[in-house]
């Protein structure tokens, strides 16, 4: 499963302690929270990876956890969080004529007219709703020259930027791995993300820095995130390789991660948007947490 298909069906201690030493997973995963989280990690979760679920017993179930909300989701959904006392931490990206999703976006011109009119509103139904983060996407290289598909999303990205300058909406462009996931998507290194960035040059543009997707296509995770900290507005999690659980179970050393990612002085979300193996997704993800909170 990956985001797009789960999308098209759609319309605390104790665990992270066990994930480095020998108690088994199962036990681990099913712990209660003894302890307050630490706080410096602010937790949220994908809603796409929890498509069995309702948004309901997500949100319900989250908070308990010490999920401050929940990403990706659509403003039809946004007084289902409120409920419970939680916030869109990132808003679903707006789609109108096939335009606006990951293969085609912001890296060609003939797209932009359409891009824009669908942003502007999505831009004032997140502001309205209280919310500060809505994601955006590179597109498809297509054939299309980094540079040119760079220059391109400057000229279109322009033209919103104003409006979410105006109502305090930070637009986060996620990076994707194009090797085995999203084949051909132009976002998918880092530098690449943080040159559009630059060349933006405005507070309410970032990266989604994604740390599946880039240990996928870089590696250097800790190293990346501490020298481009001023250019990451947001992070998403998942286990390398597969994107199921972030446990011992995969190549990554997330505890690590999160320290690095404290010690830039990073003030926003950390998103589990890994797919759960196991039958108890909830558990998956209540142990998630426990393991990011360092």
């Amino acid at each position: 499963m990956n985001r797009r298909s789960a999308l098209k069906t759609m319309a605390g201690t104790a665990a992270a302690v066990a994930a480095a030493s020998s108690l088994p997973v199962s036990l681990a995963a099913q712990e209660t929270p003894a302890v307050k989280l630490k706080g410096r990690i602010r937790h949220s979760a994908c809603r796409w990876c929890y498509s069995g679920i309702s948004l309901d017993d997500l949100c319900r179930a989250g908070k308990e956890m010490g999920l401050e909300g929940i990403d990706l989701l659509n403003p039809n959904e946004f007084d289902t969080v409120k409920k419970y006392g939680l916030v869109c931490t990132m808003v679903s990206n707006p789609t109108i004529d096939g335009l606006g999703g990951i293969t085609r976006a912001w890296n060609r011109v003939e797209h932009h007219d359409k891009l824009v009119q669908a942003y502007e509103q999505r831009i004032k139904e997140t502001a309205a709703a209280g919310f500060e983060r809505l994601i955006c996407f590179s597109g498809n290289r297509d054939g299309l020259d980094d540079e040119q598909g760079l220059e391109n999303c400057v000229i279109g990205l322009k033209r919103i930027l104003p409006v979410a300058e105006k109502y305090k909406v930070t637009l986060c462009m996620e990076l994707l791995n194009s090797k085995r996931n999203h084949r051909d998507y132009m976002c998918d290194h880092t530098a690449w993300g943080v040159e559009l960035v630059k060349r933006l040059s405005s507070e309410r543009f970032k990266l989604l820095y994604d740390i599946y997707h880039m240990q996928i296509m870089e590696g250097d995770i800790c190293d990346t995130i501490r020298e481009n900290r001023q250019y990451i507005d947001h992070y998403h999690t998942g286990g390398v390789p597969g994107r199921n659980e972030i446990d011992e179970t995969q190549e990554l050393n997330y505890p690590r991660i999160m320290q690095a990612i404290v010690a830039t002085g990073f003030k926003g979300y950390v998103a589990q948007e890994f797919v759960p193996r196991r039958p108890d997704k909830l558990a998956s993800l209540r142990q998630a947490i426990q393991i990011c909170d360092v």
